[in-house]
C-alpha cells in the first residue's frame, strides 16, 4: 500500500510526539525523590522493612528521616508504613508474617481470617516447623505453634490483608487444627469453628476427613462429624 507524503509526515509527526513522551516518562521515573520511591513502595506493598529498599538501591537511612519527620510510621522494630495509611485489625498480621516469614497462620488467626470465629484473637498464631529457629520478638503479640511433616505442609492458600500477601491454612485445615490442638484453644472454639464453617459453607466434608487423616484426629473429630450431618 502506497503512503502519500502527507499520510508519511503524519506518522512521522506521531512518531516524533510518542518518543518524546516515552523518553519524558522515563526521565520523570529515574528522577523520582527517594521519597516517592518509597511512598510508591508502601502503598504497593502496605508496608515494607529497610532490606525491601536494597533493590531499588535506596539508602535505608531515608527510612529513618521520613519516620522523623513524620511521613511513615513505624509500628514495630524495622517494620514501616505510611502515615496515612489507616491500621486495621489484621495489620498485626501482615507485621507478624514479615518478622517470621517461614510461618503461617494458624488455629485463633485463621479462623478470624475466615471469619469463622466470634472471638478477637490478641496474638498473631503462627504455625513454623519444629526445626525452624525463632527469630526473637518481643514488640509482637505472637503466639508459635510447631508443626512437622504434611500437617505443615498441607492446607496452606494465600490471602491478601492490607495489600500484603499472607500464607495462611484454609478453613477446613483450621479446623482440623482447632481439634487437634483442642488443649492449647479450647474443644468449644473447636466445635464452634466446625459447625459456623460448615454452615458458612467454608468446606465440604471431604474436606475435614482429608485433613483429619493427616493430622491424625480422625477419631477424635468423629463424632462430632456424624452429628453434624445427622
Amino acid at each position: 500500500m502506497m503512503i502519500s507524503g502527507c499520510h508519511l509526515a503524519t506518522f512521522v509527526l506521531m512518531y516524533r510526539h510518542l518518543s518524546s513522551k516515552a523518553k519524558t516518562m522515563r526521565h520523570s521515573y529515574n528522577n523520582q525523590t527517594a521519597t516517592e520511591r518509597i511512598l510508591s513502595l508502601l502503598k504497593e506493598r502496605g508496608v515494607i522493612r529497610p532490606r525491601d529498599l536494597d533493590e531499588y538501591n535506596i539508602p535505608r537511612r531515608y527510612l529513618s528521616r521520613l519516620y522523623e519527620r513524620g511521613i511513615i510510621l513505624r509500628s514495630s522494630r524495622g517494620i514501616y508504613m505510611a502515615a496515612y495509611a489507616e491500621l486495621s485489625e489484621m495489620q498485626t498480621i501482615v507485621e507478624a508474617s514479615k518478622r517470621i516469614p517461614k510461618g503461617t497462620v494458624c488455629l485463633l488467626t485463621a479462623l478470624a481470617v475466615h471469619e469463622m470465629t466470634t472471638q478477637a484473637p490478641f496474638e498473631v498464631w503462627l504455625a513454623i516447623d519444629r526445626k525452624d529457629w525463632l527469630p526473637q520478638i518481643s514488640d509482637l503479640p505472637v503466639r508459635i505453634v510447631r508443626f512437622s511433616g504434611d500437617a505443615l505442609k498441607s492446607g496452606i492458600e494465600h490471602r491478601v490483608i492490607d495489600g500484603v500477601t499472607v500464607p495462611v491454612y484454609n478453613p477446613a485445615k483450621t479446623v482440623v487444627d482447632c481439634f487437634k490442638y483442642r488443649n492449647k484453644i479450647g474443644l468449644d472454639v473447636a466445635i464452634e469453628a466446625l459447625k459456623g464453617g460448615w454452615r458458612a459453607k467454608k468446606f465440604s466434608m471431604d474436606d475435614i476427613r482429608k485433613y483429619a487423616g493427616v493430622c491424625r484426629v480422625q477419631n477424635v473429630m468423629q463424632p462430632y462429624l456424624e452429628t453434624l450431618i445427622g
